[in-house]
């Protein structure tokens, strides 16, 4: 089964025109990962581990590169084709000067942050506003603090990325951190 899956995975790639990166030792990304799973490139930091014992003040963090191939692989699974994100040679010739990445595939470190929480975190709502751009290669960290317990399981909270202190993104969420079901 588990095979299968993994050439599904790469034939959906594969018709996207997109291969999965690689780490050093030639597995391909989507071999490597698995659900509740990190991977050892990434960081993440968790002050509570316990779900009935979130509350104000409690902060996760999540950081990870920004990656050529992270880049390309969002444009094809989002249609999000901008030369800005793609075309060196166009990007150079922007306020940019060069390429930067999807303003909403940074924003998913925000997400990646909250999936950490204990329970299943469900996004209720998300505020972003874009600050500065970010380039392939960006080592960034997603801060997501709660801030406010708003009842039957819901909290609200700051979310920022930041990359090396300079505020990327910054935001609000509201999620809905319920019990995980009794088979997992």
């Amino acid at each position: 089964m588990f095979n299968s899956v993994v050439a599904a995975n790469r034939a959906a790639f594969a018709a996207f025109g997109v291969s999965p990166s690689s780490d050093e030792e030639g597995m391909e990304a989507v071999d490597r990962i698995e659900a509740d799973e990190d991977l050892p490139e990434w960081h993440v930091e968790l002050t509570e581990t316990d779900r009935g014992s979130l509350g104000v003040g409690d902060r996760v963090e999540f950081t990870k590169t920004i990656s050529d191939r992270d880049v390309q692989s969002f444009a094809a699974a989002s249609g999000d084709t901008n030369p800005l994100h793609l075309d060196d040679e166009f990007a150079s010739k922007t306020r940019f000067k060069g390429r930067i990445a999807h303003g909403t595939l940074v924003g998913g470190l925000i997400s990646a942050g909250l999936a950490r929480l204990p329970g299943l975190t469900i996004y209720l709502s998300q505020d972003l506003e874009f600050h500065n751009p970010v380039r392939l290669g960006d080592r960034l960290t997603a801060e997501c603090e709660i801030v406010e317990d708003l009842g039957d399981d819901q909290y609200r909270l700051t979310t920022r990325v930041v990359d090396d202190g300079t505020t990327i993104i910054d935001g609000e969420a509201v999620v809905l951190v319920d019990e995980l079901p009794d088979d997992v």
